[in-house]
């Protein structure tokens, strides 16, 4: 595949801080690449960049092999985490306000069917759900019919059924052959959507490749995991080096057998047992780690 995007040696310095520290990467066209990172790693001041909103205080970003200018404005679409919509208007002269701001734009019509707006398409933006928003936003990128689509954190705060929901709507954005670029906190999505992730902290990109590559890369082992209140704290903690969350115990072993047979000599109850491969979840932390970030 060509390289669409080429961002060589980027920093982006705000007086004594630098949020992005020499960061090199490709974006392949027609795939779909996930920016990961803690709070404060740098990937929004990335994304800002790449979308030209910031200018970097070195380092070079290249659209087709040429600087960022009009024509990627034009072929650019972005959906940004927090946009507020004129009010007092309906999604549709929403959609027609939009379409006039480019020289070519997508046909209304098909993106109304494409992206189920038709329910509330004569609706005031007021009365949108979270869901229907989203859905929105995501046909106001797409009014210039994008060749590159940049999506910061799209589903957050909607619930499973509008999450998933915009999945499928991601997924028919990239089978039209559209390149994405995609921020998320939530590992699940990024697995679920990219074939490529990129993980930053304090500036730089620490792991970039797909996902199962990285995931063999990094981990030989599984994860048994129980509820919380099956194994007591001090047992998991001494005897497994289990780790607590969300209500499960989580022991990483490379000998099921034996951490099974373990188990059950201390009489810990295994109604609730599972086993399950590594996931990005557990790549994130082991790479940036536990601590919160503010």
């Amino acid at each position: 595949m060509s390289i669409i995007l080429q961002v060589s040696h980027l920093v982006k310095k705000f007086g004594d801080l630098t949020a992005v520290n020499d960061v090199s990467f490709n974006i392949h066209a027609g795939s779909c690449v996930g920016l990961l990172g803690p709070n404060g790693a740098g990937k929004t001041t990335t994304i800002e960049l790449l979308e030209g909103i910031k200018t970097p205080t070195s380092g070079n970003i290249t659209y087709n092999g040429k600087p960022l200018g009009q024509q990627f404005r034009n072929e650019a679409g972005i959906m940004f985490q927090n946009t507020a919509l004129q009010e007092f208007v309906t999604v549709k002269e929403m959609l027609i306000q939009f379409s006039r701001f480019y020289p070519k734009t997508a046909n209304i019509e098909q993106l109304v069917k494409d992206y189920a707006l038709e329910e509330f398409l004569h609706q005031d933006t007021r009365k949108l759900s979270g869901g229907q928003k989203q859905r929105v936003l995501l046909a106001i990128a797409l009014i210039n019919h994008p060749k590159i689509l940049f999506l910061d954190e799209p589903t957050t705060g909607l619930d499973p059924q509008s999450r998933h929901n915009l999945w499928e709507q991601v997924r028919r954005v990239k089978d039209n052959g559209a390149t994405i670029l995609l921020t998320t906190h939530y590992m699940e999505e990024a697995y679920e959507l990219c074939d490529e992730i990129a993980i930053m902290d304090h500036g730089e990109i620490i792991a970039h490749d797909a996902p199962d590559a990285l995931l063999a890369l990094h981990f030989n082992d599984v994860v048994v995991q129980l509820r919380e209140q099956d194994i007591l704290p001090m047992i998991g903690e001494e005897v497994f080096g289990a780790t607590y969350r969300n209500g499960s115990a989580h022991i990483v072993t490379s000998d099921v057998n034996s951490t099974v047979k373990k188990l059950l000599q201390l009489k810990v109850p295994l109604e609730h047992l599972r086993i399950r491969a590594r996931d990005l979840e557990d790549l994130f932390l082991e790479l940036t780690g536990k601590a919160l970030r503010s």
